[in-house]
């Protein structure tokens, strides 16, 4: 019982840890902070391009995100299958958290004019952000037990964001007293960086030496071996995938509505900056203001799981979504509006991210849920591919924020239909029979 609860705990602490990343790097500071450097930098160049190609200003940060992600694309599922088969989601969970907070502290020293070389930097984090989430999830379905698995990841959800608000709370302290600290904008922003990375990497340290070493006998410890047979095993679980049809279904869904919810996240403070010229004090503040709400949201919907469905919880969150990006066009136009969406979006930001992760996780065979959660984090927490290119696409070709922003409805619409046709006891039946 006492391994339990102390398993359970440093759990927690991951979420706790790694949430000042997504909060105060993906969320708030990057995006408008690299934008207005990009800016700066066109000024002076004339042109800033990647790959050769010339890109908006506000479109590089949707495209940095994009880009990590396609990467992840690349390795993550590979990654996985190495993890199931040698059992080692612990060592793999502890060397992104360490590679990830690095490079992200490591923004602090990159000079503005480096533009290019602080996206790099991004990418390198937010690619090991994304990879330490993947054997992060995995563990859910190994500690879960009872059916526990919507208040174990509501929990979790909850914990996080109290984690990234507390920090993102001490930026806030920061900014306000920036100028009598004799701190100017962007230093107050690298300071944020720096934290957030110490903060990523400090806590960790609880989650590394609370959670077990995976359960299951190890397999090859010949490095070829390993390789070889993780990418085996890697080709035939996407074979199977067609044994579990609504799980495949379900993930789908998830990757579409997911990428609209997690491109919001990304591009909320940017759309505020660009669009409503709001200034770095107030955008922090809504986020705060967000993180903490959201714990009551995840909550919420864990209540709304236990009464009606989680898919249900799932799909009601998604209508709330679809509405928020409605009102964002069409509504949102100064400071108190931009305020009041935010309360929108943080009561349906915790019910759909912590039932998505919970039904997940009862719907996939616990012996390969780092090969699954790998597929999964593809556009799970702090991450979006399609969803960002879609926005950045949106905003080169109509130079506007608020249709960038609306066309991510689609993402919701088609996330609603596909959920409703997942058959959730026919998805349990099937991983059951696989055992």
């Amino acid at each position: 019982m006492i391994q339990e609860r102390k398993t359970t705990i440093g759990w927690y602490f991951y979420d706790w840890a790694n949430s000042a990343f997504v909060t105060a790097i993906v969320t708030v500071f990057m995006g408008p902070f690299i934008t207005a450097l990009a800016e700066d930098y066109q000024k002076v160049h004339g042109a800033l391009a990647i790959f050769g190609y010339q890109i908006n200003s506000g479109s590089l940060f949707p495209f940095l995100v994009s880009l990590s992600v396609i990467f992840q694309v690349l390795i993550l599922p590979v990654l996985g299958a190495i993890a199931d088969t040698t059992n080692s989601k612990k060592r793999f969970l502890t060397l992104f958290a360490i590679v990830g907070s690095i490079f992200t502290s490591l923004m602090f020293f990159i000079p503005d004019s480096q533009v290019l070389l602080l996206g790099a930097a991004f990418i390198v984090a937010n690619l090991c952000f994304g990879a330490s989430i993947v054997f992060y999830n995995a563990f859910l379905p190994e500690i879960a037990n009872n059916g526990n698995n919507d208040t174990l990841s509501a929990n979790g959800w909850a914990f996080g964001y109290l984690g990234g608000g507390l920090h993102l709370a001490l930026c806030l302290v920061i900014f306000s007293n920036a100028e009598s600290l004799g701190l100017t904008t962007g230093q107050a922003v690298r300071i944020a960086m720096l934290s957030a990375g110490l903060w990523w990497g400090l806590f960790s340290i609880i989650s590394i030496v609370l959670l077990p070493k995976s359960k299951g006998k190890t397999l090859e410890t010949n490095t070829t071996s390993i390789v070889a047979q993780s990418f085996s095993q890697l080709f035939t679980t996407i074979k199977e995938l067609r044994n579990y049809p609504q799980t495949l279904l379900f993930l789908i869904a998830f990757f579409l509505y997911n990428d609209g919810i997690q491109t919001v996240i990304a591009m909320a403070s940017t759309f505020g900056a660009i669009e409503l010229k709001l200034g770095v004090s107030t955008l922090t503040t809504v986020i705060l203001m967000v993180q903490f709400i959201a714990i009551v949201g995840s909550l919420g919907f864990k209540y709304i799981a236990s009464r009606m469905s989680t898919k249900t919880g799932i799909i009601i969150s998604l209508i709330g979504w679809s509405i928020a990006v409605t009102l964002a066009y069409t509504w949102v136009h100064d400071e108190r509006s931009f305020y009041l969406l935010g309360v929108l979006i943080a009561i349906v930001l915790g019910g759909s991210q912590a039932l998505s992760r919970s039904l997940f996780s009862r719907i996939i065979p616990q012996e390969k849920a780092s090969e699954f959660f790998s597929f999964y984090e593809l556009t799970d927490k702090g991450t979006t591919w399609i969803g960002t290119m879609f926005f950045a696409l949106a905003l080169q070709f109509s130079n506007s924020y608020r249709l960038a922003i609306v066309s991510l409805i689609v993402f919701f619409i088609i996330g609603i239909v596909l959920l409703s046709f997942v058959d959730v006891k026919k998805a349990l039946k099937d991983v059951q029979s696989s055992n």
